[in-house]
């Protein structure tokens, strides 16, 4: 049985579930949303901009919607720098109470998807928050391509979307716009889950394989305390790499190892 985060457990299952699990969504739907915010922290910050756009495999795009809003509060000179919009463009937008609404039913159509969703999804939920509206959309209908990408790409040194955006060469606008951001999340979708649909399993089980977890990931793998699985895995003599914020990093091809041969194990 794959063990879920709060968004879907891509970093948590086994290779065989995430490879079953990205295979169904390849034949869904998708609703992929971007937003520009005047900060870090969905409760003390708002959101400036939001693009919803609506995509499959089968039919490509099929419709996108952009729209700037009044946050009623002050935008940071440091993030009017970082995506270019100001506080005049704002000022001339409608306020944000009038914008949500017209939003919300595409928001909870089909598969809900971003690059990084948690970040885009603390925000939704803390703007409808204030609407008096409960935002949810079950794991099982959430999408994050950053998740995505490390799990197909471990082997690029960056998974931020304006380095796939340079990598891939998508002709895409400016990045920290929300429209152009959100047609490079769909076009890295794409590309991505297009792959999963068509390639052998043998060819993207090893590719999975190659992307390096967390210790507390491979504990939850594992079922296991961080100590423990530290210590299961150093007997098991693991390669290791230190992550740039200290964090021990496994294979996960050799955690699913571990795994397997602990349940063969079990009486």
């Amino acid at each position: 049985m794959a063990v879920q985060d709060s968004l879907g457990g891509d970093r948590l299952s086994s290779s065989g579930q995430l490879l079953q699990r990205y295979r169904a969504l390849s034949q869904r739907s998708l609703t992929i949303v971007d937003l520009e915010t005047t900060g870090h922290g969905a409760r003390t910050s708002r959101v400036t901009e939001i693009s919803v756009l609506q995509a499959s495999l089968e039919d490509g795009i099929l419709s996108q919607r952009t729209q700037l809003m009044n946050p009623e509060v002050p935008i940071p000179p440091a993030i009017t720098q970082f995506t270019g919009i100001s506080q005049a463009m704002v000022d001339a937008a409608p306020v944000s109470e009038q914008v949500w609404p017209q939003f919300l039913p595409l928001l909870r159509e089909h598969v809900l998807t971003a690059h990084n969703l948690s970040f885009d999804y603390a925000f939704l939920q803390a703007e409808y928050e204030g609407l008096g509206i409960v935002f949810e959309r079950e794991p099982g209908d959430r999408l994050c391509t950053v998740e995505l990408a490390r799990l197909m790409l471990s082997d690029l040194p960056s998974r931020r979307l304006p380095d796939l955006v340079q990598h891939f060469g998508f002709r895409v606008g400016r990045s920290h716009r929300a429209e152009a951001d959100a047609l490079a999340c769909w076009l890295l979708a794409e590309r991505l889950l297009r792959e999963i649909r068509d390639e052998a399993d043998e060819v993207l089980l090893a590719k999975f394989g190659r992307q390096w977890i967390r210790l507390r990931d491979a504990a939850v793998l594992l079922n296991l305390s961080t100590h423990q699985a530290r210590q299961v895995l150093q007997a098991a003599q693991l390669a290791v790499q230190t992550g740039r914020t200290g964090t021990l990093l496994y294979r996960r091809s050799q955690v699913d190892q571990v795994v397997a041969e602990r349940r063969a194990a079990e009486p």
